[in-house]
């Protein structure tokens, strides 16, 4: 069966340090994070698909255990017999302030389209999501490989691409790479979900304004440039159209709050939502994950 939603990338273990448990873990990763907020915003009947890769260790194996329990497919995983999942630890300091530590270098989802697995033989979706930070993990003739396949998939009209530029310098080989990879998936993409401040910082635009009109120019089938606290704009919307956004009753901890606004933008979306009510979906989820620590906050 068709899936409504196939996001491509990689998931990592996260470690979170709590002042009373200890350390806690989960799972997380920004395409991922999008998948599960999907998947709960659109409800039971949702058919949201994951694709990385994962080892076989006991950390890969719970994760494939908690994706399941969210109803995430996860037929698309591969398992590596030389490789583990990525982990990241994260702390948070007296005055809120996030520390992030990183072992994923080598990483199973490093090496995603790489071997056996070919993009060619991804599910069929409604819309296929992936984001930069999909693009700088993968090595450089699977990044070809995958951004080809996206390409001949949109040619041929066989689903909707959606992309988010989620830039990460550190991820790279360099600017010019990023630049021109994003470049390339800007053009492939028909539903755009850029945040304003990864967007300036990799093509150098004056400001917001630059940026809306930048994205203004593109007959996109969706647009949300995401602007944090103050809520999304779409170019396609006047401006006395846009909603109200109501600001964040607390804010806990920001890690996810853009991939959940695309998990819940995505499932407003695939319900046949217009922009206005799709652009809600979004700024409320995030809204409340910001409320409560962690990427994947409880569910309700």
């Amino acid at each position: 069966m068709k899936l409504h939603l196939l996001s491509i990338g990689e998931v990592m273990a996260e470690i979170r340090q709590e002042p009373a448990a200890g350390f806690r873990v989960g799972f997380a990763g920004d395409t991922f994070n999008t998948a599960v907020y999907c998947a709960r915003e659109f409800g039971p009947s949702a058919r949201v698909g994951y694709c990385t890769r994962v080892g076989r260790d006991p950390l890969s194996r719970a994760f494939l255990s908690a994706a399941k329990d969210e109803g995430i497919d996860v037929s698309q995983v591969g398992s590596d017999e030389e490789r583990n999942i990525g982990i990241y630890a994260v702390s948070t300091d007296e005055s809120g302030e996030r520390s992030f530590h990183y072992w994923r270098n080598d990483s199973a989802a490093r090496r995603l389209f790489s071997s056996s697995e070919t993009p060619a033989a991804l599910p069929a979706a409604s819309i296929v999501y992936l984001s930069g930070i999909t693009l700088a993990v993968l090595q450089p003739s699977a990044r070809k490989r995958l951004i080809a396949h996206l390409r001949d998939l949109r040619g041929r009209e066989a689903c909707h691409v959606a992309f988010d530029s989620n830039y990460r310098p550190q991820l790279w080989e360099n600017a010019a790479t990023a630049c021109r990879s994003i470049c390339e998936m800007w053009e492939i993409a028909d539903i755009a979900l850029p945040s304003l401040d990864d967007e300036i910082a990799l093509f150098g635009d004056a400001g917001e304004e630059a940026v809306i009109a930048r994205f203004a120019a593109t007959g996109w089938r969706a647009c949300a440039i995401k602007r944090g606290a103050r809520g999304p704009v779409s170019p396609f919307l006047a401006r006395d159209a846009h909603p109200e956004f109501a600001p964040a009753s607390d804010v806990v901890d920001t890690t996810a709050a853009g991939d959940s606004f695309n998990g819940g933008y995505l499932a407003a979306l695939l319900r046949g939502e217009d922009e206005r009510r799709c652009l809600l979906a979004g700024h409320d989820i995030a809204s409340r994950v910001v409320g409560a620590p962690g990427a994947l906050i409880a569910r309700n």
